[in-house]
């Protein structure tokens, strides 16, 4: 009998994990940590994107790389940090021509400004396959006050900014699948797939009060996931209480099951964080003053793994685990 497959996050523990310097942090998180200047440290992360599994061949190519960037920046905000740079990798078919770069560079020229943050090298190639992207993105924090992935505490909070499931169904509409929808709310849903809200000042304001936190690229409940098991914990989510944008709640009464969208699905880049139930006034607080909704959706436990619930208290089954490569 052949052995199973394994699993993305299976294959990074056995081949990668045992490579991991002391500022990789056993893999375990979605950041490297390492020393900067006296007082400083330095946030380390890389993201890719390809052609047909993170964006459309045809989606335009300054929000391709306005995505790219900003996926990557997610990660950033999800450890509290201030961006501080990026290096860029590019693997591009030779149909993409000069245009369509400079289409490019003109996104990432427009969230460079935006964020304040610039380019500082990488490498660009050409390839037979599909376009494939890459960033390594440079933040800081101060010593000692990255919020990572560790520190969830049974009974502290689970909060989210923003709405849920906004990009799974922004891609559902952009492949036509929600045509009872009006063409507004399309419209608003498809935005939110190809241009994620890295939220690097709620992040930055996060920290000291965030006991765990990470972005949502997976989907909630695989994201809550990590953050239990590698703190130790597990966690219940009030489905009920879950924060939707007016066009993914039209969508949803269209077909409750698509639900499993803010729950399951990846795209969303939202931050994802514990905090002590005391904290809960001032986050609301801090969310107002930015823009931002912080909602309360769940609470942290003694045990493993993470559990659904719908209004009355019984349990939502949640198939996905979240996207995966592998």
């Amino acid at each position: 009998m052949a052995a199973p497959k394994l699993g993305e996050f299976e294959r990074i523990a056995r081949y990668l994990a045992p490579l991991a310097a002391p500022g990789g942090l056993e893999l375990l998180d979605d950041v490297a940590l390492i020393d900067g200047p006296p007082g400083e440290q330095y946030v380390l992360k890389t993201d890719a994107i390809v052609e047909g599994v993170h964006f459309l061949p045809k989606d335009p190519a300054d929000q391709v790389a306005q995505k790219l960037l900003r996926v990557n920046l997610s990660d950033l905000a999800g450890k509290g940090a201030a961006p501080v740079g990026y290096l860029l990798t590019t693997a591009l078919p030779r149909s993409r021509n000069e245009n369509w770069l400079a289409a490019f560079s003109r996104g990432l020229a427009r969230d460079q400004a935006e964020f304040g943050i610039g380019l500082l090298g990488g490498d660009s190639v050409a390839t037979k396959g599909p376009v494939t992207l890459s960033v390594a993105a440079i933040g800081r924090v101060r010593t000692g006050t990255a919020v990572l992935r560790r520190g969830a505490q049974p009974g502290d909070l689970v909060f989210v900014s923003g709405t849920l499931g906004d990009g799974a169904l922004g891609l559902m509409a952009l492949r036509g699948k929600l045509p009872r929808l009006k063409t507004a709310a399309r419209r608003y849903l498809a935005d939110r797939y190809r241009l994620p809200r890295p939220r690097l000042a709620l992040g930055q304001r996060l920290v000291g009060t965030a006991h765990a936190m990470m972005d949502i690229s997976d989907g909630l409940v695989a994201d809550l996931g990590h953050i239990c098991a590698v703190s130790n914990v597990a966690a219940v989510i009030e489905a009920e209480k879950l924060p939707l944008s007016p066009a993914a709640r039209a969508a949803i009464t269209f077909n409750p099951k698509l639900l499993l969208a803010a729950l399951a699905a990846g795209d969303d880049y939202e931050l994802l964080f514990t905090a002590a139930p005391e904290a809960a006034t001032k986050l609301a607080a801090v969310g107002m003053e930015l823009g931002v909704a912080v909602t309360a959706i769940g609470r942290v436990l003694a045990g493993t793994g993470v559990r659904v619930r719908d209004a009355k208290g019984a349990p939502i089954r949640v198939d996905s685990g979240g996207y995966r490569h592998f």
